[in-house]
């Protein structure tokens, strides 16, 4: 080894264990394969912009640890450009005009392209992003923007539309369970050499507390090997309460995929459907702490607010809806703030599941009488008409209200909205009943017909507040 060699070899040390194992070639990288995979996008990218040297603009849009940055320094490589790094956190306009004077030179003077990567692109304002579209639009050069929000929200359509847009997925456990054993067993960039050993319940519940992300897993393996005592000898042997001192907290029972995610989720729906606000924030805070991605719990929350409250609390949707604003705002760990709101605000509102059962009626009037033809006053007015024929507008009549047939002829006097008599719905059944010509009920509210009320029960086989309750009480 000559002193080259050896210093190389000891800053590599030096790096933390993500850097080191970063993989070198396109044959390394781990994941994505619904873009990497044979004939797959940027594998045909690849191999139709060898010959020319040339790359499109992209966007990289993903959850961190998913290899954004790492995927356009090897696409650079493979096509043999320049690599340019910034950050859109810590550069400006000027280091952004510095870098493609010198993407010009290189070009003229060498023939050589160079790939900028922009990373987190997204906190480019709108002047950066402007700055940056004459240069892409030339090809002065080919710009690789990260970002882990939605491009469409953050980046101007004018830059949006000189750029591919690709999806990065966060890694599978497989993919974790790969980069787990290349860690344990290189000796030279990842941790051989310090003999460790690691169990399977320990890698189990280190790819959990991952939840795709790369990064963490290397950085939280690390952390445990290297706190881990070696024995006589020099085995290192990481157990779980090894693995709970480097991350710090924890380490829940829970697999995103298995029984106990479905367990403690349908214990959540059905505390919030019990109107039990204590054991709805117990098993939100258990799906958290367990590592679930919390926009899931968010968009359970969603779901449930039109499904379990619907029109009692028309404002549940809202506060629900605000709540993954907010969180999408914020991130972690405040955005706990605005989900424990919305949890405790649905937990103690009133119930009714009308809009799921109402919906569900409609539907199946569609699947039995197939497209019934719109009747002729509810059709839109030919040319030089007003009004379609019949049509009476309700803003001409007291009240705003006129009764006139909306429903096709073959369905006349079908009912699919039976609404309850808890919280606000209450005040839109007296106003049903008036529109509708009903007389008031003569003791309490009237229950829903059968059929409808058996129509309110999921699909056999699906879990009540599940993630296909409602496509699968459709497909009943």
């Amino acid at each position: 080894m000559d002193l080259f060699s050896h210093h190389a070899e000891r800053a590599h040390q030096g790096q933390p264990l993500p850097e080191r194992m970063r993989p070198r070639t396109l044959a390394e990288f781990v994941g994505q394969r619904h873009l990497l995979g044979e004939g797959r996008l940027l594998s045909r990218l690849i191999q139709e912009k060898a010959a020319a040297r040339a790359l499109p603009s992209l966007i990289l849009w993903g959850p961190p640890g998913t290899g954004k940055t790492t995927l356009a320094r090897l696409l650079a490589e493979a096509l043999g450009a320049r690599f340019r790094v910034l950050s859109a956190v810590q550069s400006g306009v000027r280091e952004l005009r510095q870098e493609v004077d010198e993407a010009r030179t290189a070009l003229h003077q060498r023939g050589q392209r160079t790939v900028l990567f922009i990373d987190e692109i997204h906190r480019f304002h709108k002047g950066q992003q402007d700055a940056l579209l004459p240069h892409v639009e030339t090809g002065t050069v080919t710009l690789l923007g990260a970002t882990t929000d939605n491009p469409s929200f953050e980046l101007t359509p004018a830059l949006l539309s000189r750029c591919r847009l690709l999806r990065l997925e966060p890694l599978s456990p497989q993919d974790l369970h790969l980069l787990l054993d290349r860690a344990l067993t290189d000796p030279v960039r990842g941790l051989g050499s310090l003999a460790p050993q690691v169990p399977e319940p320990v890698r189990a519940a280190l790819v959990q507390q991952a939840d795709g992300d790369a990064r963490r897993l290397l950085s939280a393996l690390e952390a445990a090997v290297q706190i881990a005592r070696p024995d006589a000898g020099g085995v290192r042997h990481v157990d779980l309460d090894t693995l709970e001192q480097a991350l710090q907290q924890r380490v829940l029972r829970h697999d995103r995929a298995g029984d106990e995610h479905h367990a403690v989720t349908s214990a959540f729906i059905k505390s919030l459907r019990g109107s039990d606000p204590d054991a709805a924030l117990y098993w939100m805070a258990r799906l958290l702490e367990a590592g679930e991605d919390p926009r899931f719990v968010l968009r359970r929350m969603v779901i449930f607010a039109a499904e379990d409250i619907g029109c009692a609390d028309p404002q549940a949707l809202q506060v629900a809806v605000a709540a993954a604003e907010a969180f999408r705002l914020v991130g972690m760990p405040e955005g706990v703030l605005p989900m424990s709101q919305a949890c405790l605000y649905l937990a103690v509102a009133p119930k009714s599941n009308t809009s799921l059962t109402a919906y569900a009626a409609a539907h199946k009037a569609v699947q039995q009488h197939g497209a019934l033809p719109v009747p002729p006053h509810l059709q839109h007015p030919h040319p030089g008409q007003a009004l379609a024929q019949g049509y009476q507008n309700p803003h001409d009549h007291p009240g705003h209200h006129v009764a006139q047939p909306y429903l096709p002829p073959a369905l006349l006097g079908q009912r699919f909205y039976h609404p309850s008599d808890q919280g606000h719905e209450r005040i839109l059944a007296a106003r049903l009943r008036r529109y509708r010509g009903e007389p008031p009920p003569a003791a309490g509210p009237a229950a829903p017909p059968a059929a409808a009320r058996e129509r309110s029960v999921e699909a056999p086989g699906v879990e009540p507040g599940s993630e296909d309750a409602t496509q699968g009480l459709l497909r009943a």
